[in-house]
């Protein structure tokens, strides 16, 4: 029994650390918005913390519109645009018991906590009606980021995907 309790906290340790690098995207809309309606969107602003990022930004959710039979317009779309991304630093903190007992068995040992700094990016897509200028939708993802530039690129485009999974919403 004590061999059977010893392998299950090993194991929801690793279930709470994997759920904390998972993805997350959440959408919101106005349900009163007949979005049906609405054939073309204009982008009014896309910032990102690093310029190289607007484009792939635009283009993952430009392609997903495109296939919602939206088309871009200039300006003056039914829709307009906005696109946000900052990026925050969060830390995990791991701790390891050797030795014998440890926290749950009250017995002598020692444990050893680290410090895991990782970066979380977050995207927001806002859409506005064209002439109201009212929030209609927002989508918003996070994910974790890595050093390497074309694995948070395929990051961005299946986020942006997941986000518009069920778009345009039927109110």
């Amino acid at each position: 029994m004590k061999f059977r309790k010893m392998l299950t906290v090993p194991l929801f340790a690793i279930a709470l650390t994997t759920a904390v690098f998972a993805d997350h995207v959440a959408v919101d809309y106005d349900h009163a918005e007949n979005f049906n309606q609405v054939k073309t969107y204009s982008w009014s602003k896309v910032h990102t913390a690093n310029s190289l990022w607007d484009d792939r930004v635009k283009d993952a959710v430009d392609k997903e519109l495109t296939t919602k039979g939206w088309s871009q317009v200039p300006s003056g779309g039914d829709v307009a645009l906005v696109a946000v991304e900052k990026t925050s630093v969060q830390q995990e903190y791991n701790t390891f018991y050797d030795g014998f007992g440890g926290w749950r068995w009250g017995g002598m040992g020692d444990s050893t906590t680290t410090v895991d700094n990782y970066k979380v990016g977050t995207l927001i897509v806002s859409m506005f009606d064209g002439n109201s200028k009212q929030l209609i939708w927002k989508g918003r993802s996070s994910s974790d980021l890595s050093g390497n530039p074309e694995k948070n690129t395929k990051k961005l485009d299946k986020d942006v995907d997941k986000m518009f999974k069920k778009f345009p919403p039927k109110g």
